[in-house]
């Protein structure tokens, strides 16, 4: 059997004690320039590497966090994930990434999981709200991300407005001339789709409309196949939408695709706005109008506030909740001429604010 190299084959190696290694993987100020150079070179000729989990029970903390996304199947996601990861690896730490794919029993799992491991910390973007407050009693901190935290919770989050970003994306489309608007939506469970809805109708009430001006498509999930199912009942409706909000890029990709496989002119027939803006949403063969989140800044944000909550003076931490301003990017799915701009969320939309 293959001999594992220990930390004493690398002391008795270098002619150190114990002690005097641990000291040049923990502590490398402790230790003479000459002692350390000679000792990480027997490190790196024996291949020897520390053992995480020992270092955790003697130092009684994590050097992992965990982060749970709702789909790392979404754009968004992705860049919120390698945002956050950039933070932690500024600051000595790791990240392990895990998709809970929308379901609340593969969340259950992962949360459990991550309390088996005894992370230092988890960010998270819940499928269900119930999974936390159960998550709660293992006492390991942890930031909601794209989420806003329920009244009377103590914790961190970080969030977008929603409301005023479903605000902007319906008085876009209100401003070119549009009376009526179908918002295809996502599961019913999702805050965020329920914001972004709301954000609509307060739109059309602006414009002196009614909310029997905003149609609601359900899909069943936020991603391109439902998209395309959204589109192609659209399409089969008696009077088909002239403008239609979708509660993210994927929605707003696959019926795009869907118009413009039957031939549906965009913007001309059509006009379409997405949310989110993933690289995508520009790539797009008609360039996707959408609503831009602060994917990076959510995830460094996030991020930097775990690493508060959990540094060496955790009792100095103050909770806060973070909300982010959204942007609407317009491109030719709204506009039959090229030129992108960019229009702010309006006056009195929540900006980075702090909680209790």
């Amino acid at each position: 059997m293959e001999h594992t190299v220990g930390i004493k084959d690398v002391a008795r190696e270098a002619g150190v004690s114990i002690g005097t290694v641990s000291n040049v993987l923990n502590r490398p100020d402790r230790v003479a320039e000459e002692t350390r150079t000679r000792v990480l070179a027997i490190i790196a000729r024996l291949g020897y590497v520390r053992s995480e989990s020992a270092r955790q029970l003697r130092a009684g903390s994590s050097r992992i966090i965990a982060m749970l996304v709702l789909d790392m199947a979404n754009p968004f996601f992705v860049t919120v994930a390698r945002a956050a990861e950039r933070a932690a690896r500024e600051a000595g730490l790791g990240v392990m990434v895990c998709n809970s794919a929308e379901s609340a029993a593969e969340e259950a799992e992962y949360l459990s999981l991550f309390s088996e491991q005894r992370v230092r910390g988890v960010l998270v973007t819940p499928a269900d709200s119930g999974n936390l407050r159960a998550f709660r009693r293992h006492r390991i901190p942890f930031v909601l991300v794209d989420r806003v935290l329920s009244d009377g919770d103590r914790g961190c989050s970080v969030s977008v407005d929603d409301v005023a970003g479903g605000r902007l994306a319906v008085r876009h489309l209100l401003r070119l001339g549009h009376r009526s608007v179908t918002y295809v939506t996502g599961p019913p469970q999702l805050p965020q789709c329920g914001d972004r809805r709301s954000g609509a109708l307060a739109a059309l009430r602006e414009a002196g409309l009614g909310p029997a001006a905003l149609t609601v498509v359900r899909a069943e999930r936020l991603d391109v196949a439902s998209g395309l199912d959204a589109g192609a009942r659209l399409l089969g409706t008696v009077r088909p939408p002239a403008a239609v909000f979708c509660a993210n890029d994927l929605l707003a990709l696959g019926v795009l695709q869907a118009l413009f496989a039957a031939g549906v002119r965009v913007p001309e027939d059509v006009a379409i706005v997405g949310y989110d803006d993933i690289e995508f949403a520009a790539a797009a063969a008609v360039p996707l109008t959408s609503v831009r989140q602060p994917s990076e800044q959510l995830g460094r944000i996030a991020a930097r506030l775990l690493m508060e909550e959990t540094g060496h003076e955790p009792g100095r931490h103050r909770h806060r909740r973070v909300v982010l301003e959204p942007e609407l990017v317009v491109r030719r799915s709204t506009l039959a001429r090229a030129d992108a701009r960019h229009i702010r969320a309006p006056e009195g939309s929540a900006g980075a604010a702090g909680g209790g």
